[in-house]
């Protein structure tokens, strides 16, 4: 559910010690907590058959694959196909995959498109469920929770933090992802990017614009989407 300037609720539940071990050089740094425990897990569900080591390894290459370029591709052939955009806006997930995105998560891509008369953003409520496929690892401001509490409560200051003011006529809506939906902003398009390519509009979009955070602004060609 969507609700105007609140949210739609919704979720997915994505030590070290400081001193020195004699025998471990600097090259060679003790495991921490939580890689001793992926890698004990790992080694049992291989032990067990559940998984083999070549499927681990092909995940692993998949999720270092993903990065918001991907999600700059798939607003860019929004911009400038209006077809394809109807089945982006009806079936994010499919629409994807029409450019070989697939999502490999198994979760379900919802799109919103950013209007004169309605801005969309992104937030994680509970955690920092993200659109993984389409813009790979979410930001650390994402994560925190100062965010996470105060998108849902005070959207129009949160965005004015990141630079965005958005007139008070237009309605802003907050999409709350969760374990099974994830979200992704159609930015608006800016003007006066008629005569641009599709990959040239691709270079336009952002990271924080596909969250909702910023828009697209057409004298900004960033090549540095990924930037945390």
């Amino acid at each position: 559910m969507t609700v105007p300037d609140h949210h739609d609720h919704d979720h997915d539940h994505d030590h070290d010690h400081d001193h020195t071990h004699p025998g471990v050089t600097k090259d060679e740094e003790p495991y921490g907590y939580y890689a001793t425990l992926e890698l004990a897990v790992r080694e049992l569900l291989i032990e067990a058959g559940l998984i083999t080591a070549d499927e681990h390894r092909r995940q692993i290459e998949i999720l270092d694959s993903r990065s918001p370029v991907l999600g700059a591709k798939v607003v860019a052939r929004a911009w400038t196909d209006p077809e394809f955009k109807k089945r982006l806006l009806a079936d994010g997930s499919a629409a994807c995959e029409e450019l070989g995105i697939t999502m490999y998560d198994g979760t379900h891509l919802i799109v919103h498109e950013n209007t004169d008369q309605v801005h969309n953003m992104v937030v994680c409520t509970l955690c920092s469920c993200y659109p993984r496929p389409v813009l790979g690892l979410p930001p650390d401001w994402y994560k925190n929770k100062q965010y996470r509490a105060r998108a849902v409560k005070e959207p129009r200051a949160v965005l004015k933090e990141f630079g965005t003011t958005i007139p008070d006529q237009v309605s802003i809506h907050v999409h709350d992802s969760n374990a099974n939906m994830r979200y992704l902003i159609l930015p608006l398009r800016p003007a006066g990017t008629e005569h641009l390519t599709e990959a040239e509009l691709a270079d336009l979009v952002t990271r924080d614009a596909m969250i909702g955070v910023t828009v697209v602004k057409s004298s900004l060609v960033q090549t540095n989407r990924g930037q945390a």
